[in-house]
């Protein structure tokens, strides 16, 4: 017979408000198996973690359940509290009766009745729990970081600071990402450039990062401490080691495409560098774009470049590499503006995105960062913009708030009044969102110190009238329809996740919610870990932020990473699915479904009767498996079980809680 201890927290008023303790503990006491209960008002603190370890030495308990909160938040704390007394930490069972039942009532006798259900079941599998033993696994102390934007350069700096070595991926020819783009950044106004380009130098110099330009994540297979990975190395056509940068090929090559760092309001070459300060700064070939590729003519940048660094034969190549950790920090998309045709974006020239009006003001910009209107080329003495352009928009755009349009908004006001003297800005918006260190101070002097206009309301229509535009909208604080003729219009526009996010995330295996951004494991205590173990996440790829937000999660990425490679070796999952042989099928209904890629086909022997006959079954990798369970739902005869969560400990749940 099990000697079962039950611990009852109250967790301040979060539970004790809805629940009858005393009742509920009283209900405990007679339970199957429970020599002992008792109740405390905080148990994870130590006045509630030291009752709970002498209890377990005075009543030679074990068996422990504790009610509390969901094991997402505590249950690593009291497995080490159940350990420190001398229990195996998987005799612990945790009974959620605050998320599952206290928050979710209003009614006090209802909710005491749940509570006492969700402890019987609790009780009902403690009594069938297992001792379970974690297994040492060694550890490859080699990161991978994917994007080179400003959250994969300092992850990789801070990972490789701490002695570690890093490989950096990125998907474009050069370093530095959306910040790349930025001319200054709120809200101290310093160049972007400034700050970002001696942090790119430092990743192309630091002995221990080794840098991947033109180049993606292939494949992930592994686990945590030993993932291996694939990276494709894309063509770039050009030497790298013979490349010296003296821009030769840029200036000859016949080919034009617009630029997509321009964001295509000037043409690149075929051939060409990203932006000037690009790391490396050396050039590659755009083959979709590249006369030799599309028409087998040409060679020009060939014939010019004084290095003979240019390899029109060169190919793809695939690098297989093994990791201990990888970080991910692929960065943002800008919102597509196909459905809002209403602005006239795309139709007239003076209707730009943000992200198009941030490289006027940038001086390796196409104006050379003087802001002048593309229909003409003349200074606009008049700008209105846009707020939530595809934020907050559940008709068509995002439900979201892109977060960081209403600060990036107040700093294009601030520097057209700087740029353009005597010029004036309209701000329309929904809601001013100002929530950083001194972002309301910034916010403040956009409209008291350089003029703006705030005008809350939605804009319907944008309208060319002449050399104008007409903007029409309401100003819902008075009432009144609101029609402005300005110069310009500028679409604050919103953050997408990137459009290959998904298909990265199954490379992963991990998860992306709605808007296909990276899901975190816990939102408040494990936000930069996955629900996979070993891979973390950097910026605005787990959703909106602004700068200083993602430069200090991509520094907890590195710690978390650091942390891992700190050991010597690391503990697996003891909760990990095991195949009972004799009555698998083979029919591996269970590989399909398991995303971690933890179960493979084996061929064992067996005898019947007098002869020894081969088949398949099913074997799992305990290293890969993260004990989700996929598997055991799938498998038809039921020849997977779960350690910590087999089929007779589930059962006994349902039974306890059918009382």
């Amino acid at each position: 017979m099990k000697r079962i201890g039950v611990f009852i927290c109250w967790c301040g008023s979060n539970i004790a408000g809805t629940v009858d303790i005393d009742k509920v503990a009283a209900a405990a006491g007679t339970m199957n198996g429970v020599v002992y209960v008792d109740q405390n008002k905080y148990t994870c603190s130590e006045i509630g973690q030291a009752m709970i370890k002498d209890a377990i030495k005075e009543y030679k308990l074990d068996r422990v359940v504790i009610a509390a909160c969901s094991p997402r938040m505590h249950e690593n704390t009291f497995r080490k509290t159940v350990e420190s007394a001398g229990l195996n930490p998987y005799y612990l069972e945790i009974a959620n009766i605050r998320e599952q039942c206290s928050w979710v009532h209003k009614d006090k006798e209802a909710g005491t009745a749940k509570a006492i259900s969700l402890i019987r079941t609790a009780v009902a599998k403690a009594a069938m729990n297992e001792a379970l033993f974690a297994v040492e696994m060694p550890i490859t102390r080699r990161a991978l970081v994917i994007g080179g934007g400003i959250a994969g350069i300092q992850a990789a700096l801070d990972i490789a600071d701490t002695g570690f070595e890093v490989d950096l991926v990125e998907r474009e020819p050069s370093l530095g990402g959306r910040m790349a783009q930025l001319d200054k950044t709120f809200p101290t106004l310093d160049c972007s450039a400034c700050i970002l380009t001696p942090k790119m130098v430092d990743v192309a110099q630091h002995e221990k990062i080794r840098l991947f330009t033109y180049a993606e994540v292939e494949k992930v297979e592994g686990y945590l401490g030993n993932f291996t990975v694939t990276i494709r190395h894309r063509a770039r056509s050009v030497d790298l080691q013979k490349c010296t940068g003296c821009g030769e090929c840029l200036a000859k090559c016949p080919a034009k495409v617009a630029s997509e760092f321009e964001e295509g309001l000037v043409q690149r070459r075929a051939i060409y560098t990203p932006f000037p300060q690009a790391v490396p700064n050396k050039p590659a070939i755009d083959r979709a774009h590249c006369r030799f590729f599309t028409t087998g003519k040409c060679k020009v940048c060939q014939k010019v470049c004084p290095a003979d660094a240019i390899d029109y034969e060169m190919e793809d190549r695939l690098l297989t590499n093994g990791y201990g950790a990888i970080v991910v920090a692929t960065g943002f998309d800008t919102h597509k503006l196909n459905d809002y045709g209403e602005y006239a974006y795309g139709k007239h020239p003076d209707v730009l995105t943000s992200l198009e009006f941030e490289r006027l003001l940038n001086a390796s910009g196409p104006t050379g960062g003087k802001i002048l209107r593309p229909s003409d080329g003349k200074a606009p003495k008049t700008v209105a913009f846009i707020q939530c352009v595809g934020s907050r928009d559940k008709a068509k755009g995002n439900s979201y708030c892109a977060k960081i349009c209403c600060m990036y908004t107040a700093k294009h006001a601030i520097l057209l009044s700087e740029k353009v003297p005597g010029s004036k800005a309209f701000v329309f918006y929904i809601d001013v969102r100002t929530a950083g260190k001194d972002y309301e101070e910034f916010y403040t002097r956009a409209y008291e110190e350089c003029g703006a206009s705030y005008i809350k309301g939605n804009v319907s229509k944008v309208f060319p009238e002449g050399e104008k535009l007409l903007v029409r909208g309401v100003d819902v604080l008075s009432g009144a329809l609101v029609e402005l003729l300005v110069d310009m219009v500028v679409l604050a526009v919103s953050v997408d996740a990137r459009a290959d996010a998904k298909e990265l995330a199954k490379k992963l295996a991990v998860t992306v919610n709605e808007h296909k951004f990276f899901t975190e494991a816990h939102p408040k205590l494990r936000p930069v870990d996955t629900q996979t173990a070993g891979i973390f996440l950097a910026g605005v790829c787990q959703g909106p932020k602004d700068i200083p937000e993602t430069v200090a999660q991509a520094s907890a990425a590195a710690v978390k990473v650091a942390a891992i490679f700190s050991k010597q070796s690391l503990l697996s999952n003891p909760t990990v699915a095991e195949v009972e042989q004799k009555l698998c099928s083979g029919d591996m209904s269970c590989m399909a479904v398991c995303p971690y890629g933890a179960i493979s086909e084996q061929v064992v022997e067996e005898r019947r009767g007098r002869e020894m006959v081969t088949r398949k079954i099913a074997r799992v990798n305990v290293a890969l498996c993260q004990g989700c369970g996929a598997c055991t739902v799938a498998c038809r005869p039921g020849a997977i079980n779960l350690k910590g969560f087999t089929n007779q400990q589930i059962l006994a749940e349902v039974d306890a809680i059918c009382l």
